[in-house]
């Protein structure tokens, strides 16, 4: 490739982007970078630590001694630790939306997702990806679905890695991390101006790779 493209997915939690975001990355020949994880790993560093989640001087403070590594195949790495699975249990699910709200520690990693960005053709997923870590991204979709559908979704892929939980658990946590998102003082979630806005509520999953991938070739060409 001559030039390095971004794609920037955003959208509410359990979306779907980061499914999605892995198999066009897959199909395209992308880096890709799931800024979620990042989140969820620092929170499992702070918990694992002991420290409680709404303490941002005490989690704040940790920043040296964080090292997260994101390899292929979607393992999760802090500080050498394979954490994969452990990132996706109740109790990160409970931690990770105040630790996402403090400032310091969204700077931190948006420094290396950044970075990541400025030396790969990447697809990154998130938040605030198209507003304010790649704003100058050449593709933007922000990626919705109902909360129900949502939490459906994350329920079934609960089960099938046999991580505990309820449906009911997951919708009230679906709604408040929509609210958290979309409220929080720094980078709030929302679409860029620029924005392909995708619904895919009724879509499957074949169907959302087929449209993002028709999306990012219309932007940027088949061949970038």
């Amino acid at each position: 490739m001559s030039k390095h493209v971004s794609v920037a997915i955003d959208g509410p939690a359990a979306a779907g982007k980061s499914t999605i975001a892995k198999m066009v990355a897959n199909i395209k020949g992308y880096t890709y970078i799931d800024t979620g994880a990042m989140y969820r790993a620092y929170t499992w560093y702070c918990v694992n630590k002991g420290l409680d989640c709404t303490d941002e001087k005490a989690c704040v403070a940790e920043i040296p001694n964080v090292k997260i590594e994101l390899k292929p195949g979607g393992t999760v790495l802090c500080n050498g630790t394979d954490i994969t699975r452990e990132i996706r249990m109740p109790i990160i699910n409970k931690n990770v939306t105040p630790v996402c709200q403090m400032k310091p520690i969204r700077l931190f990693l948006v420094d290396e997702q950044r970075r990541l960005a400025a030396s790969n053709s990447v697809i990154m997923d998130g938040r605030d990806i198209g507003t304010y870590v790649l704003p100058n991204a050449e593709v933007k979709i922000y990626q919705i679905a109902s909360a129900e559908c949502r939490a459906k979704r994350r329920y079934k892929e609960n089960m099938e890695k046999n991580i505990p939980c309820t449906y009911e658990e997951i919708l009230e946590d679906v709604n408040r991390r929509d609210y958290a998102d979309s409220h929080r003082e720094f980078a709030p979630l929302k679409p860029a101006e620029d924005a392909i806005h995708l619904d895919t509520s009724d879509m499957t999953i074949e169907e959302v790779v087929n449209k993002v991938i028709e999306i990012i070739d219309s932007k940027v060409g088949k061949d970038a």
